[in-house]
């Protein structure tokens, strides 16, 4: 009870305050653009790259946790996207997208927060980490869609297309960079670290606060039983996959293993809504899913965490 009042409490308090400002009509879907713009380019780049840069590169390329998440991630999608085609008659495009959005953990703005608040800078990296991985997973996606939809598309030119947007991630771009500063030893003068961290520490509060706006007057309007299949592949599906390969697989230890798992069980990110915009597939389902698998997530995610800290 005393993790849920100081840790739960506090993150989902700011997802409330936002979903409220937005209700209120203190803030509105300009503004919930805006931070999600001020996050992405601007908060969270200074945090991934600092946090990377003073950890030792072998804790973040920590190989069994990255084959943890990822194998998950990938089983877990391969399931959906069975699914997506079998049960719900979906061309192989929306088949791809059902199954992002069964798959894609808001490790980013939801993720790095809860770590940061449950265990402090030094304590994020698993959080990190999975973000990066997850963001892979988004631009291979983004390609297959590609791929899919298009008659024209060679693999030179998707291949080309991947590896830009890759390269024009901040996310990305921070975190490999403070993974090469870290590889070489360089330390970051103390003047640009403070300017860093002053802007890095913006990133958590803001992040869920633009969550909570963001959530705001989205409509649900969607085929819920697929919605409520999605909801639990996301939230029960996925976790239950990256637990089986982190004990019978990679035999992570205990703390590992624990926080594989609980980053694996978060709600689906706002990503996948915008991959559903940008190619107008299952914009309404993949709505639904994030609104409702955030809301369930407060259920879920508490006890988890309850455990995680255990």
């Amino acid at each position: 009870m005393e993790t849920i009042v100081n840790i739960v409490f506090p993150v989902f308090g700011i997802v409330l305050t936002g979903y409220l400002a937005g209700r209120f009509g203190i803030l509105g879907t300009a503004a919930a653009a805006a931070l999600n713009r001020f996050i992405f380019f601007i908060a969270l780049p200074p945090l991934l790259f600092t946090f990377t840069a003073r950890a030792p590169v072998a804790d973040v390329l920590n190989w069994p946790f990255i084959g943890t998440f990822l194998g998950g991630t990938v089983l877990t999608l391969v399931i959906a996207l069975a699914v997506g085609r079998a049960f719900f008659g979906h061309t192989p495009a929306a088949a791809i997208v059902h199954g992002l959005a069964a798959v894609f953990a808001n490790t980013v703005y939801m993720g790095i927060p809860l770590f940061l608040m449950a265990f402090g800078p030094d304590g994020t990296i698993p959080a990190i980490v999975s973000a990066l991985c997850n963001l892979i997973v988004i631009g291979t996606v983004i390609a297959a869609i590609e791929v899919v939809s298009s008659d024209s598309a060679t693999f030179g030119k998707i291949a080309r297309d991947t590896l830009m947007s890759f390269a024009r991630n901040p996310l990305l771009m921070a975190a490999f960079g403070g993974i090469a500063f870290s590889y070489v030893g360089f330390s970051i003068p103390t003047p640009v670290e403070n300017y860093l961290d002053l802007l890095g520490r913006a990133a958590g509060p803001t992040a869920l606060f633009a969550i909570g706006l963001s959530l705001y007057g989205q409509p649900l309007r969607a085929d819920m039983h697929e919605v409520g299949w999605l909801v639990t592949a996301k939230l029960l599906v996925h976790p239950a996959l990256v637990w089986l390969l982190a004990v019978y697989v990679f035999a992570l230890d205990t703390g590992t293993m624990k926080a594989a798992v609980f980053l694996a069980a978060l709600p689906s990110g706002a990503l996948v809504y915008v991959v559903a915009q940008r190619f107008d597939i299952l914009v309404a389902r993949t709505s639904a899913a994030i609104i409702l698998s955030t809301a369930i997530s407060v259920v879920t995610v508490s006890p988890l965490l309850i455990w995680l800290l255990n």
